[in-house]
């Protein structure tokens, strides 16, 4: 998969801090401004370590995915407070063999061979029916959730502290799971504090909500 951070609220974490001081000030939010990088760090610093994070809503931060499969997409859409704009297989045509191979698969010599084999088969019948004139729309009902799509995605930083939470987890489809640890490389180095305790929830809140006590990870 390829993951990129194509662009985030400018000054990340300095609108959260002077929406967390408006709400404890009788200071006017166009002179919020003024307030030194100081005082707005510790606040941010003070609101986050509390877990008030409805002002880091005012963060925002969009990225640009491509080569994962629709498998993965249907499981990011489920996240709902963010916005979505996926390439279509309603309108683009999808006639060269492009699809995500599952780790367990790929290892396995025989497997993979089966695997191939059968991803051909499709593309080989998907053709065969825009060849007959099918629309791509209709087309389009034999390809598999190994397809390679493209998505953009924006969320709000509470949001992705959500969505980390859930898909960093070791247990999460390994898919999304890895998308999920690249997304929240790329927000560390633009918003450190925020993020700064950001991941699967044995890490962010201490607990394990899967109870799965074999996890390496599970909180002593």
């Amino acid at each position: 998969m390829n993951v990129k951070l194509i662009g985030f609220t400018p000054n990340p974490e300095k609108l959260p801090a002077m929406a967390a001081k408006l709400t404890h000030s009788k200071t006017k939010p166009e002179e919020l401004d003024e307030s030194s990088t100081e005082e707005l760090d510790a606040i941010l610093k003070q609101v986050m370590s509390l877990g008030h994070t409805s002002v880091i809503e005012h963060a925002s931060f969009t990225f640009a995915i491509s080569d994962v499969s629709r498998s993965l997409t249907h499981q990011l859409v489920r996240h709902r407070i963010a916005s979505y704009a996926q390439q279509s297989q309603r309108y683009v045509n999808l006639n060269e063999p492009n699809y995500v191979i599952p780790p367990k698969i790929a290892q396995d010599k025989n497997m993979k061979k089966a695997y191939d084999e059968t991803m051909a088969k499709i593309w080989e019948q998907y053709n065969k029916l825009l060849d007959l004139k099918i629309p791509a729309e209709d087309s389009r009902y034999v390809l598999p959730n190994a397809a390679c799509t493209n998505i953009i995605v924006t969320m709000n930083a509470r949001s992705l502290l959500n969505f980390f939470e859930l898909r960093c987890c070791q247990h999460a489809q390994w898919e999304i799971r890895a998308l999920a640890n690249k997304m929240l490389q790329m927000v560390k180095k633009v918003a450190p504090t925020i993020f700064k305790n950001a991941g699967p929830a044995c890490k962010s809140r201490g607990i394990c909500p899967e109870g799965k006590k074999d996890c390496p990870l599970y909180p002593k």
